[in-house]
């Protein structure tokens, strides 16, 4: 519940600070005291749209905050809890500051939030309603969830987001994957052909530069041979060094008989000559030798370096980097099937998560037929205690196509009512005049509260159309809603304000040349009487007013 509540230049309102107390909380006053203002202050902390005209003349900005008390176990905790907010399950404190120049600040015990974040909090806390509220009660949108917050089928209303969020998590990574394989398919044809390609001509690392240099090397041998050839014709022939050297050294042997040890240097001399020569001769002839080739092996040479260079300019690469190109393909046919597999896979898990959350919205529609039964039974009955005998109120819930079930479920909600017998069941908006709308309203809120988990219900002149003992009706229903949340109640019926527990009177008043200002005072016991006197009588409060005033207060 609220327990205090601070406003801080806000229109008229100067500095004001309310502590609340438990039950049902009446507030009155005469029209135009600020009664809307202290509305307005309330739908700032719990994140209504702000407005810089909010703000009190010649000041810069207005602050409204909020203590409230929470139970251990409202959701509000769990919404800490996933937001990352600080807590201890104390006092929650809201606070919202707004600026002259539009800008808008949020807290939640002293921590900034966004306006959202406050906006979620604030409303799982406290709620608004009268005749004109547009949200929440008269808003279909928003029928569902009065339903599922009546109902008892969390745990399972949990399955179905879960599984919903699920679903469209793995039909999103589906398409992904889809997507991938059809690129891949598409360019399947063009890798297996190449990787036979390359796979068929099995190229080595080196092997291009090594097959280019065996072909100069064949290109040039045969020139090269020839050349050779003809100097070693000329070593070996008759006049060749090779035979001079050997004559000549068998000349000197012969020669040296006759002259012992003179010759001898020149005999070694020219033996070492002759053997080395010998070895040149041996060498070139094995050159010779190597230079000559088949021709098939510079034509098959050429076929296979031709090849090579082929298949490098084919896919734009060195020769060498034709061996890595070889593993990328195959590793993209790896890829390929992996993609196949992980589409088969997550079609089937897609199929198998589809089957649970169809399963999870049908037993969930099951539990929201029922519940609406019970709901419209338990508001029937408390119309004829609103002077409603004659008018009915239904749940209608809708089937929606499969294909548009979503983490919510598979229907639609909307309350509606008939206010006369035989009458078609139309909105609440539309077929409930404003006496009648307030009535289903209250109606309504006390049966939801039953279950319901907001701290705080406002009622805005709620009782506004009806009198007598329709508004006593009221009252006493406010009083009994009183016992599930606090109340606070904004009228001008005084059979209503003889109910509170606690009663405040909203004033204006202006002192002097000073501002307007508006001010809130918690009546006792003599000052509760006058006022509920004037609310009978009007502006002259008279000795009748004070009885039935009197009688009224007995209640």
């Amino acid at each position: 519940m609220i327990v205090s509540l601070t406003i801080k230049n806000i229109v008229l309102i100067d500095r004001l600070q309310i502590d609340f107390e438990g039950g049902l909380c009446v507030l009155s006053g005469e029209t135009g005291a600020g009664k809307s203002i202290l509305l307005s202050g309330i739908g700032l902390v719990i994140g209504a749209r702000s407005e810089k005209e909010l703000i009190r003349h010649g000041c810069d900005q207005g602050t409204v905050s909020a203590e409230i008390s929470v139970r251990d176990d409202h959701k509000v905790w769990k919404i800490f809890y996933e937001q990352g907010l600080e807590f201890d399950r104390g006092p929650v404190i809201l606070r919202r500051t707004i600026m002259r120049d539009g800008r808008s600040r949020a807290f939640i015990n002293d921590q900034s939030v966004t306006i959202a974040l406050l906006r979620k909090v604030g409303r799982s806390l406290i709620e608004i309603h009268g005749q004109h509220d547009e949200r929440g009660l008269l808003n279909p949108s928003g029928h569902r969830n009065l339903l599922d917050n009546f109902g008892s089928y969390d745990p399972l209303l949990s399955k179905v987001n879960s599984t919903y969020s699920t679903l469209v998590s793995l039909k999103e990574e589906l398409i992904r994957e889809q997507v991938k394989l059809d690129l891949a398919q598409s360019d399947e044809d063009y890798i297996r052909h190449n990787l036979e390609e390359l796979e068929t001509l099995d190229p080595k690392l080196g092997e291009e530069e090594k097959l280019a240099k065996e072909r100069s090397r064949m290109m040039q041998g045969e020139t090269l041979s020839t050349g050779l050839k003809a100097l070693l014709g000329k070593l070996l022939s008759d006049k060749g060094v090779d035979t001079v050297l050997r004559t000549t050294l068998r000349k000197i042997e012969r020669m040296s008989a006759k002259a012992p040890g003179l010759l001898e240097g020149v005999s070694n001399s020219l033996e070492q000559a002759a053997n080395e020569t010998s070895e040149g001769i041996q060498e070139l002839e094995g050159i010779i030798q190597d230079l000559e080739y088949n021709p098939y092996d510079l034509e098959n040479n050429e076929e296979r370096l031709f090849a090579i260079r082929a298949a490098a300019r084919k896919h734009n690469c060195q020769p060498d980097q034709l061996i890595a190109l070889m593993v990328d393909f195959n590793k993209k046919l790896d890829v390929l099937k992996f993609s196949d597999d992980e589409v088969h896979r997550l079609t089937n898990k897609v199929k198998a998560v589809q089957v649970v959350f169809e399963s999870n919205v049908q037993k969930l529609s099951a539990d929201r037929y029922k519940t609406a039964i019970d709901l419209d039974k338990q508001v029937n009955k408390e119309l004829p205690s609103l002077k409603m005998d004659k008018a009915k109120f239904k749940t209608f819930i809708e089937p929606l196509e499969p294909v548009k079930w979503n983490g919510e479920g598979g229907e639609r909600v909307d309350f509606r009512v008939s206010t006369n017998p035989g009458a078609p069941f139309g909105g609440l908006i539309k077929i409930a005049s404003g006496g009648e709308l307030s009535r289903f309203i209250l109606a309504l809120k006390v049966v939801l509260a039953r279950k319901g988990s907001v701290a705080t219900l406002i009622f805005d002149e709620i009782d506004q159309g009806v009198g007598g003992a329709v508004a006593n009706a009221v009252g006493e229903r406010l009083s009994q809603l009183a016992d599930k949340a606090q109340i606070l109640v904004i009228t001008h019926s005084p059979q209503v304000a003889a109910r509170g527990r606690t009663h405040w009177l909203i004033n204006k008043s202006q002192t002097g040349e000073e501002m307007l200002k508006t001010s809130v005072t918690k009546l006792i016991e003599e000052c509760r009487r006058e006022e509920i006197a004037r609310m009978i009588s009007g502006a002259e409060v008279t000795k009748e007013s004070r009885a039935a005033a009197d009688n009224l207060l007995q209640w």
